[in-house]
């Protein structure tokens, strides 16, 4: 290399200084910019998945009610063990999950109060049949699993074969035909696109499928004792 251009390789301080000067307004562009996206990105990235979570909330519920099962609570007993209100429901339905034994469990859907506001949660208990003498040695549901959070609320309304909604489905000869289930903004009350209903595949005990007026199989002229089934307790 000759020692001219030796002496004019390389970058002058003022070349130098223009780089680092170019990188440093680079760096607080991007800056700037990333400032101003992360947020919102990290809030949708939140809303999607507090979305999906509800979703799959309401999913377990629809399915839960679409698997509730006519059966009674005891030998004697015609109704089927369900009881319906706005803001609760509970109902046998077959033992699911990985850990729990075959069998009818008792699922009761209820909504609860926390340090966090109104939960809707499942609990569950293994079912036990009244005894030949009417004493229940049937547990209370526990192991609450949250479905949804506030600010949403759930609300319950039930259909039989007149198809007319009503809030209340308690001591009935047969299991409602329809549930629906209601979305609601705790803030407004509104309900909200996302409601649904679900039909209710067991309507009436095996043995009324093939009786000759299904009317007198499920209202037969004999007094019912009553279920006894355990009451929810008061957490709110």
């Amino acid at each position: 290399m000759s020692p001219r251009r030796s002496a004019t390789a390389g970058f002058t301080l003022v070349e130098a200084l223009l780089a680092t000067a170019l990188m440093g307004a680079i760096l607080a562009a991007i800056a700037t910019v990333t400032a101003q996206w992360l947020p919102n990105w990290n809030r949708g990235f939140t809303r999607v998945q507090s979305s999906e979570t509800l979703a799959a909330g309401l999913e377990r519920i629809v399915a839960d009610l679409a698997a509730a099962e006519f059966v009674t609570a005891g030998a004697g007993i015609r109704q089927p063990v369900f009881d319906g209100t706005e803001l609760s429901v509970t109902f046998l339905r077959t033992a699911l999950g990985p850990n729990t034994r075959p069998g009818l469990e008792l699922v009761r859907i209820m909504e609860m109060g926390g340090d966090r506001g109104l939960t809707t949660v499942r609990t569950r208990a293994r079912f036990l049949p009244t005894g030949r003498d009417g004493t229940s040695a049937q547990p209370a549901p526990g192991n609450p699993v949250v479905l949804v959070r506030a600010p949403y609320r759930v609300t319950f309304s039930y259909a039989g074969p007149d198809r007319v909604w009503r809030n209340v489905w308690r001591g009935e000869a047969e299991l409602p035909k329809a549930i629906r289930v209601s979305l609601r903004d705790a803030t407004t009350d509104r309900a909200l696109s996302v409601s649904t209903a679900t039909l209710v595949h067991a309507e009436m005990p095996a043995d009324c499928v093939v009786a000759e007026v299904i009317a007198d199989c499920l209202n037969p002229r004999i007094p019912q004792p009553p279920q006894n089934l355990p009451q929810p307790r008061n957490s709110g």
